[in-house]
């Protein structure tokens, strides 16, 4: 069901929440669910391919990252004739996940930015970013 006004492609939706480890310690979890027929990219997607999923943390005094993104997802590794290089791609959802410890009992937040390109077969969409800001109580 396409209502008229839907011509602005929009197949990636995004989720943003905490899951708490122990009394310091949580996973921020950036989660995308894309719509069938649509990619989109890992963050170690090499040179010369689609533009990778890129995730900036602001920084904060009170919020300690641990190093690396963790991708939860189904990852699809194929040779792309649109790029001519192997993509590393998902497809329906997958989950980016960065640990962060909290360096104190006040509140905070962790804030930053995704950007993100959506590809299918045909076509990809221009690279996009999303902001984000999850408290951390």
């Amino acid at each position: 069901s396409h209502l008229g006004f839907s011509q602005v492609q929009d197949p990636v939706q995004w989720n943003f929440y905490l899951k708490k480890i122990d009394e310091k310690t949580f996973e921020v979890h950036l989660s995308a669910t894309i719509e069938k027929g649509w990619h989109i990219y890992s963050v170690t997607t090499p040179d010369g391919g689609p533009v990778p999923t890129t995730i900036t943390f602001s920084k904060n005094p009170l919020v300690e990252m641990q190093s690396g993104i963790k991708e939860v997802g189904k990852l699809e590794q194929k040779f792309e004739p649109l790029f001519g290089v192997k993509v590393k791609q998902y497809s329906n959802k997958v989950d980016f996940v960065k640990v962060v410890k909290k360096k104190g009992a006040v509140k905070t937040a962790v804030k930053g930015s995704v950007e993100f390109m959506v590809c299918n077969d045909v076509e990809c969409l221009p690279p996009k970013s999303v902001n984000f800001t999850i408290a951390i109580n």
